[in-house]
């Protein structure tokens, strides 16, 4: 092993395990390994460079300042105002629609503020029907988190990934590429939920609720806080300004229209859209870096940096040569299905943006080995990298849901493993059935 591949191994090692611990805000623990790799020489300044202007980067600030216009000019508010109408008039049926309205809206916006806005919603309606909101607010969570799922820009993570396979020579995916596998996971893990949801889940009686969750009150754990940014952002209610959220949509519209032709990568359309609802004073330059979520773009970028030196320093290499001859003999099949297990298991530890370092070239490498595809490796990445389903740490919306349902531990467990059991069974099939080898 040489002096570069041993440093950057104890810098990941002592990054995973900080990682672990939880004591230190994630984006930290990702831009102290980075300073180390740089001052040590594993790594290039332009190297770095390349990793704090990465397409993911850009196309992730570029998204997070269009949903904090949409945030801003009223529409989610006015949005969550008229579901919860209709939850009233056609009860415990509502709240599963809602429900499904936030996991379809976040195959498309960050889904911190569709949390942060439908969990009281769904707490009150609840009461008002005398059911107790413990059974659905876990849902609401766990609905979001596989919304994201299901496009190229649900997530930090399915961008993260595109970007890396990028760089080791794969085509970068379609924005809708994911969809046909996405949906799948989301429907099967849905219905998981509307039938168990309340048989795992023990009804106690709640406190009175509060208009809004106090985010200020929030104690995020760096893990949770580091992957998908900040509650407080959103605490407060926006009033409607119809022609501000009109043009908001219609921005947001256009940039995933634009995208799915691939009239221009996702990267170019989102950020073009971010200045255009500047210029059009949709919402003011300050604001629009109000909303950029910088422990969300430093977390990715200190993580690339270290994905870069695993690859140039012939870590990632040695590892997945390590790998591939373990699972010698076996099929293409079943190399899929434990890169999505072990994919699924490190996702319950660390941030997504560190499994998608690790194992986006492991994906690659491995597939390459075996003579196939790596398009259904990197498609498994990208969903068990996000489908932190059994611990209510392991991605914001459950931390968020988890103080103000009451609940404990267990809960999660109990709900969350046979979730990712599931999901990884559909996930596996779906992805054999459309990303052939």
């Amino acid at each position: 092993m040489t002096m570069s591949q041993l440093i950057t191994l104890v810098v990941l090692v002592a990054v995973v395990v900080a990682l672990i611990w939880d004591r230190l805000r994630s984006d930290v623990v990702a831009l102290t390994g980075a300073a180390v790799l740089l001052m040590t020489g594993v790594v290039r300044p332009v190297e770095v460079q390349s990793a704090f202007a990465s397409p993911a980067i850009i196309a992730l600030a570029s998204l997070f300042v269009i949903a904090y216009a949409m945030e801003l000019s009223g529409l989610l508010d006015a949005a969550i105002a008229r579901v919860t109408r209709l939850c009233e008039k056609i009860g415990k049926a509502g709240l599963w629609l809602l429900i499904a309205l936030a996991g379809a809206a976040s195959a498309f916006l960050n889904n911190t503020p569709i949390v942060v806005l439908g969990a009281p919603v769904v707490r009150d309606v609840a009461r008002s029907l005398q059911l107790s909101p413990k059974p659905f607010l876990i849902p609401l969570s766990y609905a979001a988190v596989l919304g994201g799922c299901c496009t190229l820009i649900g997530t930090s993570t399915n961008l993260l990934v595109n970007d890396m396979a990028s760089v080791a020579g794969q085509p970068r995916f379609g924005i809708f590429e994911i969809t046909p596998v996405g949906i799948l996971v989301a429907l099967s893990g849905g219905i998981y939920l509307m039938l168990f949801s309340q048989v795992l889940i023990r009804a106690e009686p709640e406190a009175e609720p509060s208009p809004r969750p106090d985010a200020s009150a929030l104690s995020e754990p760096g893990l949770a806080g580091g992957q998908v940014g900040m509650a407080a952002a959103f605490a407060e209610q926006a009033g409607l300004r119809p022609a501000a959220a009109a043009t908001a949509a219609t921005v947001f519209v256009t940039v995933v229209v634009l995208a799915a032709l691939d009239i221009a990568p996702i990267a170019a359309c989102a950020f073009a859209g971010a200045v255009l609802l500047i210029l059009l004073r949709v919402l003011t330059a300050e604001e629009a870096y109000s909303g950029l979520r910088p422990e969300v773009l430093m977390l990715i970028a200190g993580m690339v940096v270290l994905g870069i030196a695993l690859d140039v320093t012939g870590l990632a290499a040695a590892v997945t040569a390590g790998l591939i001859h373990s699972l010698d003999g076996l099929s293409p099949f079943l190399a899929l299905v434990i890169i999505y297990g072990v994919t699924l298991f490190a996702t319950e530890l660390l941030s997504n943006a560190t499994v998608a370092v690790l194992f986006t070239p492991i994906a690659v490498s491995l597939a390459e080995a075996l003579h196939v595809s790596p398009r259904p490796f990197l498609v498994a990445v990208m969903i068990a990298g996000s489908a932190a389903f059994a611990t209510p740490f392991g991605y914001q919306t459950n931390v968020l849901v988890y103080q103000m349902g009451g609940y404990n531990y267990l809960d999660f467990v109990k709900v969350g493993i046979p979730l990712n059991l599931i999901t990884w069974m559909v996930g596996v099939a779906a992805i054999h059935a459309f990303f052939p080898f």
